[in-house]
Order: C-alpha cells, then sequence, then structure tokens
C-alpha cells in the first residue's frame, strides 16, 4: 500500500510547501496521513516538464502507449482489493463499491489501449486534380485535468486514460478530499516506463493552485469535473487564453414511475438511484416524479427501502450507505433538509445525523413527498441521501416536470409501455436516458455528458472521447511533389 504524501512533478516525488490532514469520513479519529500542498512555483515546474515531455511521448509510437496503457489498466484491476480499501476508508463509499470503482477504472486504461490501434486517418478525393488529401488526429498538448472527490480513481481514470492514449501530457490537480486515492493511482503511472514530466500529480486548494491552473498559457486543454459555479469560472478563464475545455458539472437527475411501472423493481432502482454512493453522484435520482394512481403505493415502499438501508462505517461487512464525505458536505445536508421542510416538503423519514460505533458523518437517507418544482429542494444539485417525491396526474405532465430544469445528464422513466419508453427517449433532455433501470450507472466504451448546465464541451468516454484530447489535422499533397 501507498506511503507516498506528496507531489510527483517531473519525474520525482516531493515535499509541498505545505499539508492537510486526511481523516476517515467513517471514523474520524483515523488519520490516514499528512498530504502535500503545491505552491505556484512547484505548478509552474509541472507544466514545464509536461510541455518538455509531450512530443517524446508522442513520438514514442502507438505501440508503446498501448503497452503502457494496458499495464496501468491490468494493475489496477490485480489490485482494486487493495486500492478499493484505500478509496473507501478515505472516501466513505462501501467497500464493495471502491472495489468496483478501481477495477472499473482499470477497464478505462485497457479501453484506451485498444483504442491507441484503432486511431485511423481518413483519405479524401480532393475537387481538384493531381492533389491527395488525409485528415489525421493529434495530440492537442498539456491537459489539465481537475477531478472530484466522489469517484477518486474512476472519474480521473477516464480522463487521464485518453489524454494519454492519444499522445497527451498531464497536469493532474485532484481534490483536496480524497489525496490518498490520488497518490495511489499516480504511482501505477509513474511506475510505467514514460518520458519524466509527462504526468504530474499537484495537489493544493482550488482557489489557488486550481485557478492558477487553469489560468496558465501553458495548457491545451482543460477537462473539469464539478460544480457549475467552479465551471463557469473555469470557461472564463478558458476563453482568455482559447484553451479547449471540457466539463461535467451539476444534475438533478428525474426518475418517472408511471401507473404501470413494476413497483418493486421502481422502488429498488429509485432507492438505488437516490442513496447509492450516498446520493453523492452526478447520476443520483433525486427528483422522483410518479403517477398519481401508484403514488401511495410507491412512497409506502420506497420508505420502507430507505428505513432498511443498512448505514454504517464503510469497511463493514453488510454497509450498503458509508458516510457522507465530510463535516462540510454534512451540514450542508442538513440544511437541505431544515430548507425542504421550511418549504412546505413533507419528510417522511430520515434526514438526520447518525450515531454508530465510531464517530463519523453518518446520515439516514431522507425521503420528501408532497414537492413541486418550484421548490429549492427540487432545482437544486444536493448531493446527498435526499431525494423528492413529486406528483403527476399523467405522463405528458410527468415528462414536463422532467425537463423543468436547467440540467441534463442523466434520467429515466419505469413503464411497461413500449410507446412511453420510445417518446421519453425522444423527449427527455438529457444526455443519458434510463429505461427500467437506474439514473445511476453508465458503461465506459460509450459517450457520458449531458445537456444545459450539466455539461459543456465535447463527450467524455469511448470513442467520442477523441473529440476533445485530439486536434484535426488536414493535409493536402500535391501529387508528385518533389521530394
Amino acid at each position: 500500500m501507498t506511503t507516498r504524501t506528496g507531489l510527483y512533478i517531473d519525474g520525482d516525488w516531493s515535499e509541498g510547501a505545505s499539508t492537510i490532514e486526511n481523516r476517515n469520513p467513517s471514523d474520524i479519529s483515523d488519520v490516514i496521513g499528512q498530504y502535500a500542498q503545491a505552491d505556484a512555483g512547484q505548478l509552474d515546474a509541472a507544466l514545464a516538464a509536461a510541455r518538455r515531455a509531450q512530443p517524446e511521448w508522442w513520438a514514442a509510437g502507438i505501440q508503446k502507449r498501448h503497452d503502457v496503457l494496458m499495464a496501468i489498466g491490468t494493475e489496477l484491476m490485480a489490485r482494486a482489493d487493495e486500492i478499493g480499501r484505500l478509496l473507501s476508508r478515505e472516501e466513505g463509499k462501501p467497500l464493495a463499491e471502491g472495489r468496483g470503482e478501481v477495477y472499473r477504472a482499470g477497464q478505462f486504461f485497457t479501453y484506451f489501449a485498444a483504442e491507441v490501434l484503432r486511431l485511423h486517418g481518413d483519405l479524401a478525393e480532393s475537387v481538384r486534380p493531381g492533389i491527395e488529401i488525409d485528415v489525421r488526429r493529434e495530440p492537442v498538448g498539456v491537459v489539465a485535468i481537475v477531478s472530484p472527490w466522489n469517484f477518486p480513481v474512476a472519474t480521473p481514470a477516464w480522463k487521464i486514460a485518453p489524454a494519454l492514449a492519444f499522445g497527451n501530457a498531464v497536469v493532474w490537480k485532484p481534490a483536496n478530499v480524497t489525496p490518498a486515492s490520488a497518490v495511489a493511482l499516480t504511482e501505477i503511472i509513474a511506475g510505467q516506463d514514460i518520458p519524466r514530466g509527462l504526468f504530474n500529480l499537484v495537489t493544493g486548494p482550488g482557489r489557488d493552485v486550481g485557478q492558477r491552473l487553469v489560468d496558465s498559457a501553458d495548457i491545451d486543454a482543460i477537462s473539469f469535473t464539478g460544480s457549475v459555479g467552479v465551471g463557469r469560472g473555469i470557461a472564463a478563464s478558458a476563453v482568455t487564453n482559447m484553451t479547449k475545455v471540457q466539463m461535467e458539472m451539476g444534475s438533478k437527475n428525474p426518475l418517472i414511475v408511471m401507473d404501470d411501472a413494476d413497483l418493486d423493481l421502481a422502488v429498488t432502482h429509485a432507492a438505488g438511484s437516490a442513496f447509492g454512493g450516498t446520493g453523492q453522484k452526478c447520476t443520483a435520482a433525486s427528483r422522483l416524479i410518479v403517477h398519481s394512481k401508484v403514488q401511495d403505493a410507491f412512497v409506502e415502499r420506497l420508505v420502507a427501502a430507505a428505513e432498511a438501508l443498512k448505514v454504517g462505517h464503510a469497511l463493514e461487512d453488510g454497509t450498503q450507505i458509508g458516510p457522507v464525505v465530510s463535516e462540510g458536505q454534512l451540514a450542508q445536508n442538513l440544511d437541505y433538509i431544515a430548507l425542504g421542510t421550511s418549504e412546505g416538503a413533507e419528510l417522511l423519514c430520515g434526514g438526520g445525523r447518525l450515531e454508530r460505533a465510531t464517530e463519523g458523518y453518518f446520515m439516514a437517507p431522507a425521503v420528501f413527498a408532497g414537492t413541486r418544482n418550484d421548490m429549492r429542494i427540487n432545482r437544486e444539485e444536493m448531493f446527498a441521501p435526499i431525494t423528492c417525491v413529486q406528483r403527476a396526474d399523467s405522463y405528458d405532465e410527468a415528462l414536463s416536470l422532467a425537463n423543468d430544469t436547467q440540467f441534463g445528464l442523466t434520467a429515466g422513466i419505469m413503464t411497461r409501455s413500449l410507446a412511453r419508453a420510445s417518446h421519453f427517449r425522444d423527449n427527455m433532455r438529457a444526455g443519458c436516458v434510463m429505461v427500467n433501470l437506474p439514473t445511476a450507472g453508465t458503461d465506459y466504451h460509450v459517450p457520458f455528458g449531458g445537456r444545459g448546465a450539466s455539461s459543456f464541451g465535447p463527450r467524455e468516454q469511448g470513442r467520442y472521447a477523441a473529440e476533445f484530447y485530439t486536434s484535426v489535422k488536414t493535409a493536402y499533397v500535391a501529387a508528385g511533389a518533389p521530394e
């Protein structure tokens, strides 16, 4: 297991200008370590190193890049139990989810290892005689990656893997809440035969290190996952330098439950979507729009399901929901509970802090009923184990409510009607739509992203990732030109 707590810059591990303490949210007496914080000079050194290393990496060729990515992915999958335990210890998701996240991260790397060998160009006929045309993709250059704490290995993996696959250098600034996971992933990447400076880990506060990174003229592209407010700030900074941006931001995902739905399946998917990962997922279903004919029966079963979930230490057997990630996040969640009550919503269960054998940030999953779309709890992303039930008297009303949001990441419907399912797929304004499935849960080989305030720029994951991590070059060559 990792023992390093520093920065990784220009091929070397180094101490930071200062440190932060990292504690286990399941047991705040458990100090995981003191982790480095970079200063401006260290960030600038990382940027300079990445700029030097990138051409060498591109020149190394596709077989080299394939082999390196395959080795990273294989090691991540082999060490899923070990690194997954560390991830769950510092982030708070149940151990099974921590292991699964690390294994999935490995799959991202092995997938993009294969994509390295599938990066083909195009030949085209010219409208002018005697001219040949080829179209190819080349790396954008140096990519800044800013990743969140809720998936501290998987989210950076689906950004780092394509960045390296397509020949770019990386400067990674992870969330300060989960530095141990960042170090563990970096150790695996650093252990490969790659140019010095190609990959750099620079931890630090967003207001200082993160802002300096996105403001820098030495980066060519920024891939960010986080809040809408921060994303808008990054976009404004990027415009100054004409930096390419890719951003995944907020969400307020609806799950519609129609009167013909299988209610047992609907409750299972609603509870899993709303409360899985302690609700700390951008794909969580925080709005449940339920047909009036089945609302009472659905709500009764949903409350029973929520109350039956085992909330506990992330590393304990049988835990289904771990703690909230931090004291600040827990305080914000409890504020939303108070807000929902003040807005007139009915709190049917949960919403309070829980005591367990260890002192941690445990919260009971909450269900609000009698909610409306004009309530803030139905407009703002809470990132909490809180879901809000809304009533709809028809499919058309349910679809209208679902689309009444600034966001558009994922959305789902539970129905036995093929006609409704098809209409929903065509008319729901979201990047990912689910039929008789949870709103949370996507595959790694297809594009992921949303609409509205949820996303900005090219899609992530799958073959669509090439749109962000590469630049298209069109070459015109006169036939018979002198050598």
